[in-house]
């Protein structure tokens, strides 16, 4: 039996979660998905984001999870914020249902690229301390 992973990518808008998850995913062979999905135009690439709509993001990025791991995927690569341990925990508990191992990866920005949904400066300090990590 081989080993299942579904790896939880979690930081800030702008810390590079989406740029690792497709360098992780071997460049898409496995697959990313994000509640940024939802809000994008597949044609053009837009990203328009609308609060209202937000739980349909949500519930979306966790069916298409479980659906990969349905499908008994190798790896499968969530990338959202995950500012929230209440976001956290579907992705817990679908991991254990699909006896799935699962990581937590924390994306700390040490670089000087801007975010690419404009979160202003003042939004992500909020973000910030709400920002819990489990260490131990």
């Amino acid at each position: 039996m081989s080993v299942k992973n579904l790896i939880l990518l979690r930081g800030l808008p702008g810390s590079g979660k989406s740029t690792l998850a497709t360098l992780l995913s071997e460049n898409g062979k496995y697959p990313i998905y994000s509640i940024d999905d939802y809000f994008t135009n597949k044609n053009s690439g837009e990203y328009k984001f609308n609060f209202a709509e937000n739980f349909l993001a949500y519930q979306q990025c966790e069916s298409l999870c479980k659906q990969a791991l349905e499908q008994e995927i190798p790896k499968v690569f969530i990338d959202n914020t995950f500012t929230l341990n209440w976001e956290l925990e579907p992705y817990f508990k679908l991991a254990a249902q699909y006896d799935y191992m699962l990581y937590v990866l924390t994306v700390e920005k040490y670089h000087n690229h801007k975010n690419i949904h404009q979160v202003s400066q003042e939004q992500l300090e909020k973000m910030a301390e709400k920002y819990k990590v489990k260490l131990f």
